[in-house]
């Protein structure tokens, strides 16, 4: 069960903006965008793998956790009796029927559960993959290790985490299968205040950053993209679907109608795939996909959905692989450089249970040095790597790349982000792409000069 969608994008080179609106911008230092031919080429040798937009430098390393899923007074032993959304025989979670008043009923259920109330945003992350084995060798092990990777990244950010090997709406496969199970959560999980997806083939590789909510305050969906690719270039590689967090709200639930109407269980499926080819000129396969749809109801501004969405491109919200995994043996060496000669706050050994608060203090640290930046010149970790096209279950990846791309690329990535998490519990990995594991030695890695 494919549940991801992107392609590959040319680098806009105007500077990062301060703020990442949905309102067009004007395009300074000219916007450089190759389109055409060889971009249709890449797209389309391998049908429905797709790449991942590139990013742009991130500057901002020091965000202290803005959130938290848990807490030692929520009462989860006790539902009361009072009649909730839930003991309404006429709401479903399947998705052939319209939810109103969410934002009520929420509140409702929200005060008869007041240890849920309050407090910092809760954050529910979820993920999935196809109900079946993998064909490809490797795949069962790769998506074992990717879940294990959401799994740490979560419960050392105090996340929930819901992952889902179940088709919840058969004809909605592919990259469409999210949204039925989207929906789905946000019903099961009224306490959270956002849902994160996050594609099965994308992987944390900056376990100690933490999202900046306060910057999407007063947005309801937030994707990585940029406005100028989204309005001067009508491009539907100008954002990417394949990780993106949507707001638990009424709104989220209109949106996911609304773009669910191009899926392919529409009546008019067949015609939202004529008219995103006809839109999208760089779009070169017939059929109806997500992101194409959600680059059509910003660009179009239909339903009034783009105010309250965010396209982020300051951080590697998601990142482009075939940027990003062969600079990671790079990477590390200079986070071992940094900590040998850097404060003892960089190479104290700690509980797992503070991580967050030592997390704080290197980022702060770490930032205060020249280049510290996650884009393709910087040294800094990139928050997640994305595989778009990599297809590591199916084997049937996009036909640019290489066994050693893909998979050799994913076990770098993967041992990248668990030596982070191991080096918690006193080990690291005997090298980039090794199963084995070796001690750390008191005061690492300055004990190692």
């Amino acid at each position: 069960m494919q549940m991801q969608s992107s392609c590959s994008l040319p680098r806009p080179k105007s500077p990062p903006m301060a703020r990442s609106s949905i309102i067009p911008s004007s395009l300074s230092d000219g916007l450089v965008f190759t389109a055409g031919a060889f971009l249709a080429l890449l797209i389309f040798l391998g049908l429905y793998s797709f790449l991942s937009p590139t990013p742009i430098p991130n500057r901002l390393f020091s965000f202290s956790p803005s959130f938290s899923s848990t807490s030692s007074h929520i009462d989860d032993t006790y539902d009361p009796p009072d009649e909730t959304f839930y003991d309404d025989p006429t709401l479903t979670y399947t998705i052939d029927k319209s939810i109103s008043n969410w934002d009520e009923k929420r509140r409702h259920w929200l005060k008869l559960h007041p240890s849920f109330s309050g407090g910092r945003e809760r954050i529910l992350m979820v993920s999935g993959s196809q109900p079946y084995p993998c064909r490809s060798y490797h795949g069962d092990h790769l998506l074992l290790r990717s879940f294990k990777n959401k799994a740490d990244y979560c419960r050392l950010h105090g996340i929930e985490l819901f992952y889902n090997t179940a088709l919840l709406n058969p004809s909605m496969n592919f990259f469409w299968a999210k949204i039925p199970v989207i929906r789905a959560a946000m019903l099961a999980h009224p306490e959270a205040d956002w849902i994160w997806w996050v594609d099965s083939d994308a992987i944390f590789t900056d376990m100690e950053f933490s999202l900046p909510l306060d910057r999407y305050r007063a947005h309801n969906l937030v994707l990585h993209g940029w406005p100028e690719l989204v309005y001067k270039k009508k491009s539907w590689c100008s954002l990417n679907a394949g990780v993106f967090l949507i707001r638990n709200c009424q709104w989220s639930f209109d949106f996911m109608d609304e773009w669910a109407s191009m899926g392919p269980q529409s009546p008019d499926y067949e015609k939202w795939g004529k008219l995103q080819t006809s839109t999208f000129k760089d779009k070169m396969f017939p059929n109806s996909d997500d992101q194409s749809g959600l680059v059509y109801l910003i660009l179009t501004g239909k339903g009034g959905w783009r105010d309250k969405i965010y396209l982020e491109n300051e951080y590697y919200f998601q990142g482009y692989f075939a940027e990003i995994v062969s600079r990671l043996e790079d990477i590390t060496e200079r986070y071992i450089e940094e900590e040998q000669k850097g404060p003892a706050v960089l190479r104290r050994r700690h509980a797992e249970g503070v991580f967050l608060s030592y997390a704080k203090e290197r980022n702060a640290e770490l930032g205060k040095q020249k280049g510290a930046d996650t884009g393709p010149t910087g040294w800094r970790r990139p928050f997640v790597t994305h595989y778009t096209g990599c297809q590591p279950c199916s084997g049937d990846r996009n036909k640019v790349y290489s066994a050693d791309n893909c998979t050799l690329g994913m076990y770098k990535a993967l041992n990248f982000a668990d030596d982070q998490v191991l080096r918690i519990y006193g080990f690291r990995h005997a090298s980039s792409v090794s199963a084995d594991v070796q001690p750390l030695p008191f005061d690492y890695p300055r004990s190692e000069e």
